[in-house]
């Protein structure tokens, strides 16, 4: 499949601010499942881009802006040949040891009653990517998709007491039940088609990867029912959605801030 991305994050600011500083982890980079055709990052102001890596071996570039700036557009655009791999992660750039992402923080840690749906919905389950697809399945079931803009801070815990979830907060759930069960699991930001209803989305999509012995990490969707197929492009990897998040930083400045962001993703046309 050839998907084509739109992404546009303004910020505004209701002070000038002296100095912006932030870590865009916005691009995609080619595995054996896809080859990115083309990327183009723009900034609409003067800013200075460095390339490089974080902690969890993702591509990221680093922006600097000197101000006064009272807002800032960030865009990225491309498309991203895609094909489908039953989930199963290949050929993607790995630093860290599995064993690294049994770490709970405090996005993902799992309460009693987290462990005790992971234990009644896997029961019936035979080897571990089975059991690990009930739970994707339980988890689809047990939420009300919310499709809104995802709540910064929510936990695992505060979103399981909830009816309604947001992609971001079923992919936390997923992780810390999974690492009831002893499974490294970790955070995936990135884009999809299914990702919300409607043509545009108000973030980019999030979904987990869990790590099976011999098979290696397999991509789990709990907000679609499904694994991550060719409708998905995969950005980042960290052990929540804060250490993925799309843009992160800081700024030298008083006041507040607004962000509107817009995502779409569709197939790219002949």
């Amino acid at each position: 499949m050839r998907l084509s991305i739109d992404h546009h994050t303004i910020y505004r600011f209701s002070v000038p601010q002296g100095r912006l500083t932030q870590m865009l982890r916005l691009t995609p980079e080619d595995t054996h499942d896809q080859t990115v055709a083309s990327w183009h990052l723009h900034v609409d102001c003067d800013a200075r881009l460095r390339p490089g890596r974080d902690g969890f071996g993702n591509k990221v570039t680093m922006l600097y802006v000197a101000g006064p700036i009272d807002s800032i557009e960030i865009a990225v655009s491309g498309e991203v040949l895609t094909n489908s791999a039953d989930g199963v992660v290949h050929g993607a750039h790995e630093v860290l040891p599995p064993a690294l992402f049994l770490r709970a923080t405090p996005l993902t840690l799992a309460t009693a009653a987290i462990a005790d749906f992971t234990a009644s919905a896997v029961s019936a389950g035979t080897d571990l990517v089975g059991r690990l697809h009930r739970l994707n399945l339980a988890l689809n079931a047990r939420f009300v998709a919310d499709r809104d803009r995802p709540v910064t801070g929510r936990t695992a815990a505060q979103a399981f007491a909830l009816d309604r979830a947001t992609p971001r907060d079923m992919a936390h759930v997923f992780i810390a039940a999974a690492r009831t069960l002893g499974v490294p699991a970790r955070y995936v930001s990135g884009y999809s088609r299914f990702a919300f209803g409607g043509e545009h989305r108000p973030a980019p999509h999030g979904w987990a990867e869990a790590y099976v012995a011999g098979l290696g990490w397999v991509a789990f969707d709990p907000s679609a029912g499904r694994s991550a197929d060719e409708a998905y492009v995969r950005v980042a990897v960290a052990l929540d959605a804060a250490g993925a998040a799309a843009v992160a930083g800081s700024r030298l400045g008083e006041g507040d801030e607004e962000m509107d962001v817009d995502v779409t993703v569709a197939p790219a046309s002949d």
